[in-house]
């Protein structure tokens, strides 16, 4: 072995006994990484769940507004966006919960929302070995991923309601003026430019 060959062969071992000295690699910056997707994910996890109650806020008033108006005073956009057009195929069981609780107007037992589904989505819970089981299942469900909630009503049963912002009955009523209140349909109502 030359002078030459034995120094590299020194330095290699010299370099990996220094590696092995300084030990394992911090799990530091992987530990902050992990951290702050962790932050990050919760912090969208309750953007979303403010994002559903205003989402649930808003489609109940528009169906508030269609009770009162009739679903023509509804776009056929707003019809489209609120689930209330033909839908493609028959919907599960946990869309057609989330919009009966969506459009409920008072917390609803669990014998409530089945009769609800049964009478608005017909064959929905058809199938079902046990149907007040499941629909006490999905609403469950609803609340865990903070949708809905739940508690003991004055009957001593346990209800679920569907989590607004605020009060949406008395909200529709007071951000209309008395022109938003005339009948509709008549030309003397549009604008000059859609006559």
């Amino acid at each position: 072995m030359t002078m030459l060959q034995l120094d590299r062969t020194n330095e290699a071992m010299s370099t990996a006994s220094a590696i092995t000295e300084v030990g394992p690699l911090s799990n530091q910056p992987i530990q902050d990484v992990v951290r702050s997707a962790g932050k990050e994910l919760e912090q969208l996890l309750r953007q979303r769940a403010e994002i559903l109650k205003r989402i649930g806020t808003v489609k109940q008033r528009l169906g508030y507004l269609a009770k009162i108006f009739g679903e023509d005073a509804l776009t056929p956009e707003v019809m489209h966006l609120m689930g209330r057009t033909q839908p493609r195929k028959k919907p599960g069981l946990t869309r057609a919960c989330r919009e009966v609780l969506m459009e409920a107007a008072a917390p609803l037992e669990a014998r409530q929302g089945l009769r609800e589904l049964q009478r608005r989505f017909p064959g929905v819970i058809d199938h079902h070995k046990e149907p007040i089981a499941s629909v006490t299942t999905v609403f469950n469900r609803l609340v865990a991923s903070a949708e809905a909630r739940s508690f003991t009503n004055s009957n001593g049963r346990r209800a679920w309601q569907w989590i607004t912002q605020s009060n949406p009955a008395s909200d529709i009523l007071s951000g209309l003026d008395a022109n938003d209140c005339r009948p509709l349909g008549f030309d003397s109502d549009l604008p000059d430019r859609a006559r």
